[in-house]
């Protein structure tokens, strides 16, 4: 990675966002149409969301899994290639009634269907890859196949609503599972393997198009994983493997009860006597997948707030100290230098600026907070440091569109003048040149204000359920109008992607 010398830009945009027949967007030929997309409009990078499999609610923040591929992003139409499906049994089925919005409810009744057909005839004909694969991934794949094929067998359960003898994991109990549901591991087995051969496939045709891959990975894991049943003394549970404390934010001025996130916390002080080895195996695993890595909430490694489990609000939590530099001192230790940046939003305490500073990653500025208040706002252009990563928004915010179409009146007239809006530009452009021009070395644009979508484009509104990680594009997104102006834009302000510079270069050299 190299966000600090030199000026990029790239866009935001999930993989479950891509156009797909299927109901949902996967690593097939539409991602690599988007990898084109981005090619020709000059971009260095393409950011997605976790790409971990999805648990209750369908967030990518919550998996069970921080390892493990989505089954979903499997594309159908390169299995149906491979022979490991026939396309009967793809006509047959239904994947929503709306291009625009995922139906999960479909999506999950009809994709493992498919995928247990598949099974049935890759069990025919196991290719050796696969059973390299399986040895390779052993440290967090029998886990989580084994946890996926209990919980099926448990119709859904959550591991610490599972008899005794598997939720805390007696080692007869497991062997006896390991032969009972050998079908069904295997089968959880299989859908990874063809998860990671389509995921490297992408990424090698993403860096040999020169566009970098910007992978997310959030700071907490799921209650319901396999993370924290294979790892129960690492997380603060008590003796019945119950939460202690959960993760949250404390109250503020947009949520008078806080943020009760209900993630499990880090035994901080268990990791460290382990040497952070599941963080360790974690970040290297997501450094293979990623040519970048974007940490979230990175205020939680200073200090984090801790609620406790059987509050219904996050009202009477508590700061807690966190690692600091001690566990990324040891990610380089182990991994070396690492390609990462942070997402430091929210209140910080000049304990976290001096975390950040010490850690040397670059950190978030986004532009929609800039303009609340006119009196010292870091997030306005003219504050930033140069070894910043600026977004017009980022997963959690509305569009551009959804949110000038809300703001109060002052603050729509001060980003108005401050930015230059006007309609003849388009109010999406205004802003997204408003980021583009900044002195940030990085800049990361959504898909939907390129597009100029309104809220309806949006992509999570947090601490709401339901309606939420559900919007897609359609072909007709991605038109040649928007890609030019998107060009014009990054090679006006001196973001185009190397592979262009160089190739300007060498024609005014032979000029």
């Amino acid at each position: 990675m190299n966000v600090r010398n030199m000026r990029t830009s790239g866009i935001l945009m999930p993989i479950s966002s891509l156009p797909s027949p299927y109901g949902i967007g996967t690593m097939g030929d539409e991602a690599k149409k988007f990898i084109k997309f981005l090619k020709k409009a000059g971009q260095t990078y393409w950011q997605i969301l976790p790409v971990c499999p999805t648990s209750y609610g369908d967030s990518p923040y919550q998996s069970f899994s921080s390892f493990a591929g989505n089954p979903y992003f499997i594309d159908l139409d390169y299995l149906l290639k491979d022979g490991l499906i026939i396309e009967k049994e793809l006509n047959n089925l239904e994947w929503g009634d709306n291009d625009r919005y995922v139906d999960y409810g479909v999506i999950y009744d009809n994709r493992y269907s498919i995928l247990r057909n598949a099974y049935s005839r890759f069990c025919k004909n196991k290719p050796q890859n696969f059973i390299n694969f399986c040895e390779k991934e052993k440290s967090w794949l029998d886990d989580y196949a084994l946890f996926m094929a209990l919980k099926d067998a448990h119709e859904g359960q959550a591991w610490f609503e599972w008899e005794k003898a598997y939720k805390f994991r007696d080692k007869d109990a497991l062997d006896e599972a390991k032969t009972k549901f050998s079908a069904d591991i295997e089968f959880y087995k299989m859908i990874q393997f063809l998860f990671k051969k389509q995921w490297k496939d992408l990424k090698k045709y993403a860096n040999k198009n020169n566009i970098k891959i910007i992978g997310d990975i959030p700071i907490y894991v799921s209650a319901d994983s396999a993370d924290v049943w294979s790892n129960p003394s690492e997380f603060y549970l008590d003796e019945n493997l119950e939460m202690i404390e959960v993760a949250g934010c404390p109250p503020d001025a947009f949520s008078e009860d806080g943020q009760l996130w209900g993630n499990p916390l880090f035994r901080w002080d268990v990791m460290k006597e382990n040497n952070y080895s599941w963080w360790v195996r974690r970040i290297k695993a997501m450094a293979d997948m990623y040519n970048i890595i974007r940490i979230d909430h990175f205020r939680g490694f200073d200090s984090y707030y801790a609620i406790p489990a059987e509050d219904d609000t996050a009202k009477n939590g508590k700061w807690k100290k966190g690692p600091g530099m001690d566990l990324f001192n040891k990610l380089k230790e182990e991994l070396g230098e690492l390609p990462i940046i942070v997402e430091d939003l929210g209140y910080l305490t000049q304990s976290v600026k001096d975390l950040l500073k010490e850690s040397g990653f670059p950190g978030m500025k986004v532009l929609q907070f800039a303009f609340d208040d006119m009196n010292g706002n870091e997030y306005l252009p003219h504050f930033y440091p140069r070894e910043c990563v600026v977004y017009t928004g980022t997963h959690d915010n509305d569009t551009i569109m959804g949110w000038l179409e809300e703001a109060p009146k002052e603050t729509l007239d001060f980003v108005t003048k401050y930015l230059n809006l006007t309609k003849k530009e388009g109010y999406n452009w205004g802003v997204i040149r408003g980021a583009m021009s900044s002195v940030a070395d990085t800049c990361i644009l959504t898909m939907q204000d390129i597009i100029g979508l309104g809220a309806e484009a949006r992509i999570n509104t947090p601490s709401t359920l339901g309606e939420n990680w559900k919007w897609r594009a359609i072909p007709e997104d991605f038109s040649i109008s928007a890609r030019k102006k998107l060009f014009t834009y990054t090679k006006m302000f001196g973001r185009l992607n190397e592979s262009f510079v160089k190739t300007e270069i060498k024609e005014k050299k032979e000029d």
